[in-house]
């Protein structure tokens, strides 16, 4: 006697892998602009849900992968923006007026703003009466903001409470920026 039994096979389960390129395509064909905003919502929420691995090849058909040329181009091509952003940065840092750091041993802390009792007086409309505050705790210098209006940033960085600070960082009191140096 003979049994035969039958398995109703299922197909597997997508892995979160397959589900990661997919969606990873998707985002690289919306920013080389071969998928509108509106058409990659909709591929994402798909690719989302899908649960064969047919319906991600599907979604993400009509988006060709770059091949190693296209890849050599696009990497070349953002390597030589990122460094003319870099020489702007590091150009405009070397044309920043210089502000040097109190001496170590000073005990009060150096106040910055249009208020003249302020030890750095800024008289520009974007510095606030009392707007920062340079002092030295445990060996490092700390920036404070003082709750100014237009911001205290640190290296492009807006300071959110304290931060520390060395010589050579760039910082800004609302539009004024300096770049910190030791005598």
């Amino acid at each position: 006697m003979t049994s035969s039994y039958e398995f109703n096979t299922y197909p597997a389960r997508l892995s979160d892998a397959e589900r990661d390129k997919a969606l990873k395509a998707l985002r690289d064909g919306v920013a080389t602009g071969r998928l509108s905003h509106d058409t990659f919502i909709r591929r994402m929420e798909l690719a989302l849900t899908a649960r064969r691995a047919e319906e991600l090849v599907v979604l993400t058909a009509d988006l060709s992968t770059e091949g190693r040329l296209a890849r050599l181009v696009f990497g070349t091509v953002e390597a030589v923006s990122g460094f003319g952003a870099r020489l702007a940065t590091a150009w405009r840092a070397e044309r920043l007026p210089k502000l040097l750091l109190p001496h170590p041993g000073t005990s009060h802390p150096l106040r910055i703003g249009r208020d003249p009792g302020s030890g750095l007086r800024l008289s520009h409309e974007t510095v606030s009466r009392v707007h920062a505050e340079l002092s030295r705790q445990g060996g490092m210098w700390v920036l404070r903001d003082l709750g100014s209006t237009n911001g205290t940033t640190v290296n492009g960085r807006r300071v959110i409470g304290a931060a520390v600070v060395r010589e050579g960082d760039q910082i800004g009191f609302g539009r004024m920026a300096f770049r910190l140096a030791v005598d």
